[in-house]
C-alpha cells in the first residue's frame, strides 16, 4: 500500500499547484498516472481506469476547496454563475459517473479533445476587452454546467478548460474566469465522487482499501500534497498579467490535447 506514496504526494503537488494557478482539476494529468500505478501494482486490469477516474475526481474535492478559498479571499470568484450552473453541473455529473462503464469513453475522449484544441486556439487569437460580465440566462448557465459536469465525470476534471474559455470569451476577467472554475469543480468533484463510489460499490476484484471506485491510499496523497500546493498556485496567479495567463493556459490546453489525441490515435 505504501510503496508508491512519493508518487502520489508528487503527482498531488503538481495538480495541487495548477489548480489554483488556472483552476484546472488536473485529471488529463492524474487519471494517466494512477492508471499507470495501478496497472504497476497489480489491479484487475477491468478496474485500473475506473479506479483512475474515481480516485481523481475525488481527489478535486480537496484541492478545488483550498485553490477557491485562495481565489475568494481576493474576490475572483463569481457566486452568482456559480448558483446557476450549479443544478446542472451536478446532475451532468452524477449521471455521468454512473454510465461511464456503458459509454464509449474512447470516441467522447476524441470529440473533447477537439473542442479542447478549438478552445485554446480561441483563446490565444482573441483580443483583450474589457470585462463587461454579458453571460447567458440562468437556464442556458444551467444547461451548460450539465454539458460540463457530463465531459467532467468521465476525464475527472473539474471542467476548467472549458469553462474558463467560455467565461473568458464573455469577457469576463481572466483571474474571475479562473476562480469561477475552480469553484465549479467543487459541485463537479462531490457529484461525480458519489457516483464513482455507487457504481464500485458492489464491484468483484477492487483492491482492498477502495471504497468503491475510489483508491483511498491514492486519494490521501493527492490531497495532502494538493491543498497545500494550490494556495500557492493561486497567489502566484494573482501576480501574473491576465494576458500571460491566458498565453500559458491555451498553452497547456494546446499540451493537454495533443496528448489525449496521441494516446487515444
Amino acid at each position: 500500500m505504501t510503496e508508491w506514496w512519493w508518487a502520489y504526494l508528487a503527482l498531488g503537488a503538481f495538480v495541487g499547484f495548477f489548480s489554483g494557478l488556472l483552476g484546472i482539476g488536473g485529471g488529463s494529468a492524474t487519471v494517466p498516472v494512477l492508471a499507470f500505478i495501478f496497472a504497476a501494482k497489480g489491479f484487475v486490469p477491468d478496474h485500473v481506469v475506473h479506479l483512475a477516474l474515481g480516485t481523481g475526481i475525488a481527489s478535486i474535492l480537496f484541492t478545488s476547496a483550498a485553490s477557491v478559498r485562495s481565489h475568494h479571499l481576493r474576490k475572483a470568484v463569481n457566486w452568482r454563475v456559480l448558483r446557476q450552473m450549479a443544478p446542472g453541473v451536478v446532475l451532468g455529473t452524477f449521471g455521468g459517473a454512473l454510465l461511464a462503464g456503458y459509454l464509449d469513453v474512447r470516441l467522447l475522449s476524441l470529440a473533447f479533445t477537439l473542442l479542447i484544441y478549438y478552445f485554446a486556439w480561441h483563446m490565444l487569437r482573441s483580443n483583450t476587452l474589457e470585462p463587461s460580465g454579458v453571460l447567458p440566462s440562468a437556464m442556458a448557465l444551467s444547461a451548460f454546467g450539465a454539458v460540463i459536469g457530463f465531459i467532467a465525470s468521465l476525464s475527472a476534471t473539474g471542467g476548467a478548460s472549458i469553462v474558463v474559455p467560455f467565461l473568458a470569451r464573455r469577457n469576463v476577467s481572466i483571474h474571475e474566469a479562473i476562480g469561477t472554475a475552480a469553484a465549479v469543480g467543487w459541485p463537479v468533484a462531490a457529484a461525480g465522487a458519489a457516483g464513482y463510489v455507487l457504481s464500485g460499490l458492489h464491484t468483484s476484484g477492487l483492491p482492498q482499501y477502495s471504497v468503491g471506485y475510489v483508491y483511498l491510499p491514492a486519494l490521501a496523497g493527492l490531497v495532502i500534497a494538493g491543498v497545500l500546493t494550490a494556495p500557492v498556485g493561486a497567489s502566484v496567479a494573482h501576480r501574473t498579467p491576465g494576458k500571460t495567463l491566458k498565453t500559458v493556459f491555451a498553452g497547456i490546453l494546446f499540451a493537454l490535447a495533443t496528448t489525449m489525441l496521441i494516446k487515444f490515435l
